[in-house]
């Protein structure tokens, strides 16, 4: 057997499987500042998440300072960042709904004249912030309670995000609780998951204008990315626009 077919053995075991947690367990870790790694609908890929950057960083095994995005989840934390963002009323309502219900990642800059707070700092890099925008139902009484939470991809370097909690379990248990799929059994893993991508990410300037930074699982049925972001304006910004 090869490197890759040991992998994907590896991923699919029911060892991977028994290795995963239930939510009472993944939010005791969240309490005590670990990391977990939290399971999404398809497309998208598993993340790892917790209530400082650290800790998921750590996780990942890359640097503990590096920047991570900012899981724009919560009501209360989407306000706190309306006086911060360098956009226009009505780019902040885009960017709500893009990250509420196409659930993009989105790059979103912040007033040059402000002092950015400890809780966004680490999302932010040369005044630019990174927001992660996807609310699975199923999580949100996990979630409600963290309204601070930084998240990034299921990897480790070199290594593609974890298309599910079995995928996530063979790379990160037991140093970071994998959280079961909350809706019940788990879909196939490996190459049998068909379509899972992590999250397409795009810029919004402070003129209003948005660009595709990242390609990935909202954008990928799309011809191009002028299809996509007109797509995101029709469907969003310009409702009743042909």
């Amino acid at each position: 057997m090869n490197d890759a077919a040991s992998r994907i053995a590896h991923r699919s075991s029911p060892a991977a499987v028994a290795a995963l947690s239930d939510t009472a367990a993944v939010r005791r870790a969240l309490d005590r500042g670990r990391a977990v790694v939290l399971p999404n609908p398809a497309p998208l890929t598993c993340v790892v998440a917790a209530t400082g950057p650290a800790a998921v960083n750590t996780a990942k095994r890359r640097p503990a300072g590096q920047a991570v995005a900012l899981w724009a989840h919560h009501p209360d934390t989407l306000d706190r960042l309306d006086g911060l963002l360098d956009l226009d009323r009505d780019t902040r309502r885009f960017a709500r709904r893009l990250l509420g219900e196409e659930l993009v990642t989105l790059l979103v800059p912040v007033h040059d004249h402000l002092s950015v707070p400890a809780w966004l700092a680490p999302a932010t890099l040369s005044g630019w912030t990174l927001l992660f925008g996807a609310r699975w139902q199923p999580l949100a009484p996990l979630l409600d309670p963290f309204p601070v939470l930084y998240v990034s991809s299921a990897n480790r370097p070199g290594g593609q995000p974890a298309a599910t909690p079995a995928d996530a379990a063979a790379v990160f248990a037991p140093d970071a609780p994998v959280l079961a799929d909350p809706t019940g059994p788990a879909p196939p893993s490996g190459p049998a998951a068909p379509g899972r991508r992590a999250t397409t990410t795009v810029r919004l300037h402070p003129d209003g204008r948005a660009e595709l930074h990242r390609h990935g699982a909202q954008d990928g049925s799309h011809p191009g990315p002028g299809r996509y972001l007109r797509h995101l304006h029709r469907s969003y910004r310009d409702r009743g626009a042909p």
